[in-house]
């Protein structure tokens, strides 16, 4: 008999883990909650346009990392390679800008990038995403790189980095690029490298291969170009962060792999993941609503990959705090019983309480075997002859200390019990 394993380059999370995984997301989540973010869903496909434009075509993602395919209907969709562009479409879509701004939002879900696989870089991974669209203010700037950070404080994490830069905007970038240009047109570059330049030549700063890098080590800087303008903006957002308690390092060849971002942009790295050090990252992007035919306004965001996190935080040794997990488990030996417990787990779920049963035919070795591996901090044990005499036995699988409780008083002996 043939089976089937999950597509090269992807995972699947499985219980017990999954519940660190999602204690990692809630907590990454919850500083976003806190400062009046609202939750959006997208679809997992959008047309394909919507990225070659938003995400840009000198990209590797666009290039080389999408997963395109043509629909019944002849139309070309492709795999969110990332969730910025998803959210911008449906901003303009439903024309969120015509409310108050700036329109706060946040996401969760898969992105899908067709790379090599290696140590901590799959095909399919998980994001937390935020964006404040609308109002280009250097304290929403702030705001942001605040939130990201607060939410790797918030799970104990101590060995990131926080690098930073500001990447211009309309009003410095061009005279910065013939400078650039014409910087790269001097080096030794292979045709794939120039054909990549000349669609954005800030992505060849960004090349890792050594050979590469050592010629670019007198490269002109952008933030050593910027206008009066974005100089201002930037350091206002550095003050800002001042103000809030954020460190950081300044990083002038920062270029996020996108082509959207304008001014700030930043990226959180941690010391404990080797090569792919990245764990979140983000920036402004003042012309993306514009690309994406809506008007022409501002935003800024960033991402953050759940799965990197929780790799990072196992690098330092940390434990993730999971909600509690199951409390009581009902051990019924016999038919009537059996009808007895369903019930009572049905009473102790409706209560508030995590409760389970046994399921299949078990004896009370193998049903005590499947509380102590539910997790559970008690078990209500009860047989017919219990029933009979109107009582159950409540045990505490800790200390395997076990008292009789009549029928009537048992849910609220229990609810009382297990909160304790």
């Amino acid at each position: 008999m043939s089976t089937f394993n999950a597509p090269k380059g992807t995972f699947d999370t499985l219980p017990p883990a999954s519940a660190e995984f999602l204690a990692v997301r809630d907590t990454l989540v919850a500083p976003l909650r806190r400062a009046g973010y609202g939750y959006i869903e997208t679809p997992t496909f959008e047309d394909t346009t919507v990225f070659a434009r938003g995400v840009g075509e000198s990209t590797d993602v666009v290039a080389k990392e999408m997963y395109t395919f043509t629909d019944r209907g002849g139309r070309s969709l492709t795999l969110r390679p990332e969730l910025t562009a998803g959210l911008m479409r449906a901003f303009i879509e439903h024309r969120m800008y015509a409310g108050a701004l700036p329109v706060k939002l946040w996401s969760v879900g898969s992105v899908f990038r067709y790379e090599r696989p290696q140590a901590g870089r799959y095909r399919h991974f998980t994001q937390v995403d935020v964006e404040a669209l609308g109002v280009d203010d250097p304290a929403l700037d702030a705001e942001m790189v605040a939130l990201a950070t607060q939410g790797y404080r918030d799970l104990g994490l101590t060995g990131f980095e926080l690098l930073l830069t500001s990447l211009g905007d309309e009003t410095c970038r061009p005279q910065y690029r013939e400078l650039l240009v014409a910087f790269l047109e001097r080096l030794d570059l292979d045709a794939d490298t120039r054909a990549r330049a000349a669609l954005n030549p800030l992505r060849v700063l960004d090349d890792k291969r050594p050979e590469v890098q050592a010629q670019l080590a007198d490269a002109p800087l952008m933030v050593d170009h910027l206008s009066d303008s974005t100089r201002a903006h930037y350091d206002a957002v550095r003050q800002h962060l001042t103000d809030l308690g954020v460190t950081w390092t300044e990083a002038p060849r920062l270029v996020r792999g996108l082509d959207y971002y304008t001014k700030t942009t930043f990226e959180f790295v941690h010391d404990g993941l080797g090569a792919q050090s990245a764990i979140g990252g983000g920036g402004r992007y003042d012309g993306l609503s514009a690309a994406l035919g809506g008007p022409d306004l501002s935003g800024i965001g960033y991402a953050v990959g759940v799965d990197r996190t929780l790799l990072a935080i196992r690098a330092e040794g940390l434990d993730v705090v999971t909600s509690a997990g199951m409390q009581a488990f009902v051990v019924p030996l016999g038919a009537a019983a059996k009808s007895f417990a369903v019930r009572l787990v049905g009473q102790l779920r409706a209560a508030g309480i995590s409760a389970d049963t046994v399921y299949g035919d078990r004896g009370l070795k193998g049903a005590m075997k499947a509380a102590d591996r539910s997790g559970a901090t008690h078990a209500v044990v009860v047989g017919d002859r219990d029933l009979a005499e109107g009582v159950a036995q409540l045990r505490d699988l800790r200390t395997h200390e076990q008292v009789a409780v009549p029928l009537g008083e048992l849910l609220d002996r229990v609810r009382a019990t297990v909160g304790s």
